[in-house]
């Protein structure tokens, strides 16, 4: 554990001060000129969302901004050099995610568009559907949805309803919709401009022994006449109409009545039926087959994590900003109202966010590099792809729900104003909305989180003997005891010497803070490892009663992992900061959102034993000292964002509230000088 800081540490300690300058390039990360040459596209205002438009003009907006995006966009990153593309995968994203800050409507839209109907057809597809049918994806000239999710099934994608059948006579596929509940659902571009969809389905072929079911397949389905708009033979839809954001998104249902496609629109780079309808693969497992071939669109979820730190970074921008100059209630002094954010529950409630946003953002930063490596072929093994779902799914939970959870108190901490359309929270938080359940649920992503950690756990013990077993199973029993007794306890307690200020040092060390994150890991999985090893021997019935008694504390796992992720990727943040001062500034900002973290998870320490009464009783106090450390960088951390005054948009962020507060203060100056001011009411005397 690392000593308290002395004074005389303290003394020579650098400056705080934050360079704005040097900590946008550390944030902006390795794509950063990328995302300045995006942020430089759309101060354009026909990329702007524009409120009030009815749902017609607002998705007919998206699309004329889809169109000046393939113009001047260079939305093709992604794809290979020989069609066009500049194999770059994480540079791609990076600018797609940049695209919030204009409208989410067209950074979702622009994401079904290239990164789910367009990709799809790239990761899915072979050279002969890479030739035929990328080249219309690419440049918009085929609007294309993503049929995958259907209105029963949702997240469930492995038991989605909808078939393929082929038919060895005519060598097609007969795409069929068998209930309503098997109509793909909540599809971008399928409600009017979608030509083709990448539709997925329970591909089926004839046998000996009866028709064989060979998992889920993606096939490559026109939906409508590009001259007149409607729907071909067979194809049917729906209008999903009005929802409670993103309306510039044409979402819409589909459903197919005994569909003829071609043999050669089945994207077969994973799996193929030959003429006489005999199937093969070059992956065996049809579990791995069917894990193998969505890992290819995970991508989805790697945008929606850096789309999602995005709004969280404008609605800090908007709620610090305006906290810094709006003014409101007196306190030391008779006249000077004081700045919202010199209050202490003020800088509670949005200081530990903006500390989270940090984190999110140095999190999304190593996702995206290790997104990169995997889709580039530097690092795409099994395991690798496998890692890269699983941080995946973490991170893009974590930052989905903060976003929405960060709009929430940037609208509450900018009061009425914040209600105002014109200062975007409120539209910005019912556009992130969907975020949530959009690429799989929150909650059903986490708990495949949770069961990764749980089969590396499993996988560590596979080889191991009964007799290090046993000894295992002994030493972690000891470990229980040790932290269930009161042991630990007595001596951090003796550590400390009943020294507040020893324990805060205990506490604000590196190593301190990541032993408590990783501990609550580690024993919660171990823990949950332990309630569920019955079930390996259970019958099916009683595995899946056993697993969903579990649910919630294999979520609870899952989070805490995702708490893990940002925090250790803060830190490392932390050592590309070469200025002194703004290092010290950001181990502060990284310090208040680890202990956050234990503050908001302290019954957890303290029941388990990982803290003695004496440290559980200094977090909160050493929470609020930091916040008052960090209260004069505020600005200067929401600025070094990058984002300017044309992409924040928004009027209380504008200095329009400061020109305010700078008027009212100077009319009540010159009242008083001038003696004009009325006397307050006299004080009723006391008899």
């Amino acid at each position: 554990m690392t000593a308290p800081v002395t004074d005389r540490a303290q003394a020579t300690a650098p400056e705080a001060a934050v360079d704005v300058a040097a900590l946008e390039r550390v944030v902006l990360g390795r794509w950063g000129d990328l995302r300045r040459a995006t942020r430089d596209l759309i101060t354009d205002p026909r990329f702007h969302k524009v409120d009030g438009l009815s749902l017609t003009e607002h998705r007919e907006r998206v699309l004329d901004q889809l169109r000046l995006l393939v113009a001047e966009g260079e939305v093709l990153r992604a794809f290979p050099t020989e069609l066009g593309g500049a194999d770059d995968h994480g540079g791609s994203l990076a600018r797609f995610e940049e695209l919030v800050a204009a409208d989410p409507s067209l950074q979702i839209k622009s994401g079904v568009q290239w990164g789910l109907f367009a990709s799809a057809l790239l990761h899915l597809g072979t050279q002969d559907h890479h030739h035929r049918l990328l080249p219309g994806a690419m440049s918009l000239e085929v609007p294309g949805a993503f049929a995958m999710t259907e209105t029963g099934h949702g997240s469930d994608v492995a038991s989605i309803a909808t078939t393929a059948t082929y038919d060895p006579a005519t060598e097609e596929f007969v795409l069929h919709t068998p209930f309503r509940a098997a109509w793909k659902d909540y599809l971008g571009n399928a409600a009017l401009h979608g030509h083709a969809a990448v539709v997925f389905a329970q591909l089926v072929t004839p046998a000996d022994g009866g028709p064989v079911n060979h998992g889920v397949h993606a096939f490559y389905v026109p939906i409508r006449d590009p001259r007149t708009g409607g729907f071909l033979p067979g194809v049917g839809g729906d209008d999903d109409g009005l929802k409670g954001g993103l309306n510039g998104i044409d979402n819409g249902r589909l459903h197919f009545d005994h569909v003829r496609v071609p043999r050669r629109d089945l994207l077969n780079r994973y799996g193929d039926v030959a003429a006489d309808g005999s199937y093969s693969s070059p992956i065996a497992s049809p579990g791995r087959r069917f894990f193998t071939m969505l890992s290819t669109l995970v991508q989805g979820r790697v945008s929606l994590d850096g789309a999602a730190v995005n709004a969280s970074k404008l609605a800090l921008i908007i709620a610090v900003t305006y906290a810094n100059q709006r003014r409101q209630f007196t306190a030391a002094s008779d006249t000077d109202e004081v700045v919202l954010l010199d209050r202490q529950e003020h800088q509670r409630r949005l200081l530990p966010r903006l500390a989270q946003t940090y984190a999110q953002a140095f999190a999304h930063e190593r996702l995206l590099a290790t997104f990169d490596d995997v889709f580039s072929g530097r690092a795409d093994t099994d395991e690798d792809r496998q890692d890269l779902e699983t941080i995946a799914a973490a991170l893009k939970s974590a930052s989905t729900w903060h976003a929405l959870d960060t709009l929430q108190a940037a609208r509450e901490a900018c009061g009425g104003a914040g209600y105002l359309t014109e200062n975007r929270l409120t539209s910005l938080r019912a556009d992130l909305d969907v975020y949530v359940t959009f690429e799989g649920d929150n909650t059903v992503l986490l708990q495949l989180v949770a069961k990764r950690l749980l089969a590396d756990v499993a996988k560590e013990l596979a080889n191991v003997d009964a007799g290090t077993m046993a000894r295992l199973v002994a030493e972690r029993a000891a470990d229980v005891a040790l932290h269930r007794t009161p042991l630990t306890r007595v001596v951090q307690t003796l550590a400390d010497g009943g020294d507040a200020r020893r324990s805060v040092g205990q506490l604000r060390s590196t190593e301190a803070q990541r032993e408590l994150l990783t501990d609550r890991v580690e024993t919660m999985v171990t823990e949950l490892a332990g309630a569920l090893r019955p079930a390996g021997k259970a019958s099916r019935s009683e595995a899946a009663e056993l697993l969903n008694a579990h649910q919630h504390q294999m979520v609870d796992a899952a989070r805490a992992h995702a708490d893990l992720l940002q925090w250790e990727a803060f830190t490392a943040g932390l050592a590309k900061v070469e200025d002194a001062g703004t290092r010290r500034v950001l181990t502060w900002l990284r310090d208040l959102f680890g202990l956050t973290l234990i503050e908001q998870n302290l019954a957890w320490y303290l029941i388990h034993g990982r803290l003695s009464a004496g440290r559980a009783r200094v977090v909160a106090p050493y929470v609020d000292r930091l916040l008052e450390r960090l209260r004069p960088h505020a600005q200067d951390l929401v600025d070094a964002f990058g984002y300017g005054p044309e992409h924040v948009r928004a009027a209380i962020a504008s200095g329009a509230e400061a020109a305010r507060q700078d008027e009212a203060r100077a009319h009540a100056r010159a009242e008083r000088a001038s003696g004009s001011a009325p006397r307050p009411e006299p004080k009723p005397q006391r008899r």
